[in-house]
C-alpha cells in the first residue's frame, strides 16, 4: 500500500538537475561546483534580497569569494586555475541558481575582462594583469556597449582612439558597464580614427579623463553596479593597448566565449526559480491540501523542468564544442538566444505558480523574474543572435 506520509522529510527535494548533468564532471570539478553551491546558498542567499532592494553590492562577500579560488577559472597559467570551460559553465549556472547579479559580476570580471586580456593580450600584459585579477585583488569591467550604438558595435562604435606618440587618446562614452563604479580596470573598445578598426585597451579606472556615473533606477540585476563611463582625452600608454585586439573579430572572440557562459547562466536563473516554486508548491495549502497535488500546478512544474533540462543538454554540448576548439559564433548564439527565451518562460511560470506571492522578494521569484530581463538582453539580444544563426544556416546575411 502506498504511503500517505506527506511530511517535508518524505517529499522529493527540489532538484533542477533532473538528468544528472552534473555527473558529467570529474570528481575534482564537481567538488568545486559543490563548493560554489554551498557558498551561494550559505553566504549569498540569506542577504541578497536586502542588497537587491537597496541597489547595493555586498562587498563583504569578496574575501569569501577569494577563498573559493575560482577567479580566471578556465584560463591556463598566470595564477589562474586552468579548469575547463565546462566547469566555468557549471559555476555560472550554480551562481545564477541563487542570484544572477553575483553570476553577472563574476562573468564580467572573469569572462569578459580577464577573457579579453587572456585572448588578446601580449605575454607581458597577461603576466602583469591576470594574476591579481585571478586573486580578485583587482576587479575588471568590459566597456563595449555605448549609449547610442546598441547592437551596432561591429561597425558603429563612437568611442575613438587616436595614437599620440607612445600613448593613445580615448574619447567617448560607454553604458551599462558592470563593476565599473568600483573596480580597478576596464577593457575599453574604441575605433581607431586612423584605420577605422576596433581596438582594445586596458584602462585603469583612476586614469585622468576617465569618469563613471552609477546608473540608477534599474529594475533588473540591481546588485550589479552598472556605470556610464565618460572618456575625455583619456591618455593610455601603448603598453596597455591589447596587442592582439586590432579588429572587431578580436572582440567577437571574447563575446563568443561569454555568450556561452550567459547561456549557462540563464539555465541557472531558470533552475533557481523552478526550485523555489517547487518548494513553495509542496508547502502551500489551498482547499485543504498542498497545491503541488493539483494537476495544473504539476503541469507548470513539468513545463519548467522541461525547459531547464533541455537547455542544460544544449549547454553541455556547447561546452564540449568549446573544449574541442570547434565552437563557432552561431553555436554560441543559438545557445544564448534559446536558453534565455526558455529562461524567460520558466521564471514567468514560477511567478504564476506563486500567484500574488510571486512578486514578493521574500519568496525570491520576483527577483528572478526581474533579473531574467537583463540576461535576455545583454550579450546580444535574441534578434541579433537569430541573425547570426540565420546567416550561418542560409548563407545570406540579413544584417543592415
Amino acid at each position: 500500500m502506498a504511503s500517505n506520509d506527506h511530511s517535508p522529510k518524505s517529499l522529493p527535494p527540489a532538484n533542477g538537475d533532473f538528468y544528472s548533468v552534473s555527473q558529467t564532471l570529474s570528481d575534482d570539478d564537481n567538488a568545486i561546483r559543490l563548493k560554489v553551491r554551498a557558498f551561494m546558498e550559505n553566504e549569498v542567499q540569506p542577504i541578497i534580497n536586502d542588497y537587491w532592494a537597496r541597489d547595493a553590492f555586498p562587498f563583504e562577500l569578496l574575501p569569501k569569494m577569494q577563498k573559493l579560488g575560482i577567479g580566471g577559472l578556465p584560463y591556463q597559467g598566470y595564477g589562474c586555475p586552468g579548469k575547463s570551460m565546462m566547469l566555468m559553465g557549471f559555476v555560472m549556472m550554480e551562481m545564477a541558481r541563487v542570484d544572477a547579479s553575483i553570476s553577472t559580476f563574476f562573468g564580467v570580471h572573469t569572462g569578459l575582462a580577464m577573457g579579453s586580456i587572456f585572448l588578446c593580450g601580449s605575454e607581458q600584459q597577461k603576466a602583469k594583469w591576470l594574476p591579481p585579477m585571478a586573486a580578485l585583488d583587482k576587479i575588471g569591467s568590459f566597456g563595449l556597449t555605448e549609449p547610442e550604438t546598441g547592437s551596432g558595435t561591429a561597425g558603429g562604435l563612437q568611442t575613438t582612439a587616436k595614437r599620440d606618440g607612445d600613448s593613445w587618446i580615448l574619447n567617448g562614452q560607454k553604458k551599462w558597464i558592470g563593476n565599473a563604479t568600483w573596480g580597478q580596470l576596464t577593457i575599453i573598445w574604441a575605433r581607431d580614427v586612423d584605420d577605422n578598426q576596433v581596438k582594445g585597451f586596458i584602462v585603469e579606472n583612476d586614469t585622468a579623463g576617465f569618469s563613471v556615473e552609477k546608473i540608477v533606477t534599474k529594475m533588473a540585476l540591481r546588485v550589479v553596479q552598472n556605470g556610464l563611463i565618460t572618456l575625455r582625452d583619456c591618455r593610455v600608454p601603448d603598453s596597455q593597448h591589447l596587442q592582439g585586439a586590432n579588429s572587431f573579430k578580436d572582440t567577437a572572440s571574447v563575446l563568443r566565449m561569454s555568450r556561452a557562459a550567459v547561456a549557462w547562466e540563464s539555465v541557472g536563473c531558470a533552475t533557481g526559480a523552478y526550485e523555489h516554486a517547487l518548494r513553495y508548491a509542496q508547502k502551500r495549502e489551498q482547499f485543504g491540501k498542498p497545491i503541488a497535488s493539483f494537476q495544473l500546478i504539476q503541469d507548470l512544474l513539468f513545463r519548467m523542468l522541461g525547459n531547464i533540462t533541455s537547455t542544460q543538454a544544449l549547454c553541455l554540448r556547447l561546452s564540449q564544442l568549446q573544449e574541442q576548439g570547434i565552437m563557432k559564433d552561431e553555436h554560441a548564439s543559438l545557445a544564448k538566444g534559446i536558453c534565455t527565451v526558455r529562461m524567460r518562460e520558466t521564471v514567468g511560470w514560477a511567478r504564476e505558480l506563486l500567484g500574488a506571492n510571486g512578486i514578493l522578494l521574500e519568496h525570491h521569484i520576483g527577483r528572478f523574474v526581474a533579473d531574467a530581463e537583463a540576461l535576455y538582453s545583454y550579450e546580444g539580444t535574441r534578434e541579433m543572435n537569430s541573425l547570426i544563426v540565420g546567416k550561418a544556416v542560409t548563407g545570406f546575411s540579413a544584417f543592415v
